[in-house]
């Protein structure tokens, strides 16, 4: 989602429903709109479990930069932009974590077998 004021207020209102907090600070400590639009990380704890919040992936990059290599899904919980698996892929290789490294001979392999099918 692109950062934005309307945003912004989407997200504070969703964080009121979800209770959310930040995790390093397990006191009452709750994220402000003030800290979305600073468009950086903002990891939370929420009554439904962890929540991430990501202002940019892999080299600096943000939602618009990102939004032409990604599907739009839809859910029971409303409409969602998701990375493309080729570009999920890439963005994995370019953080270079071995949590990244572990998972991406898998991805690959997915990507092999839908290239196969088509």
């Amino acid at each position: 989602m692109r950062v934005s004021d309307k945003n912004a207020d989407r997200l504070v209102a969703a964080f009121s429903d979800l209770d959310a907090r930040f995790r390093e600070h397990e006191s009452a400590m709750r994220p402000s709109k003030a800290d979305i639009l600073a468009g950086g990380h903002l990891l939370l704890i929420t009554k439904a479990g962890p929540l991430d919040i990501l202002g940019f992936i892999g080299d600096n990059e943000r939602y618009e930069d990102l939004v032409d290599v990604s599907s739009e899904i839809e859910t029971s919980a409303g409409k969602f932009q998701v990375l493309d698996l080729k570009e999920l892929v890439r963005q994995k290789r370019t953080t270079n974590r071995a949590k990244d490294r572990a998972i991406v001979e898998i991805l690959e392999e997915v990507l092999r077998r839908q290239n196969s099918d088509e």
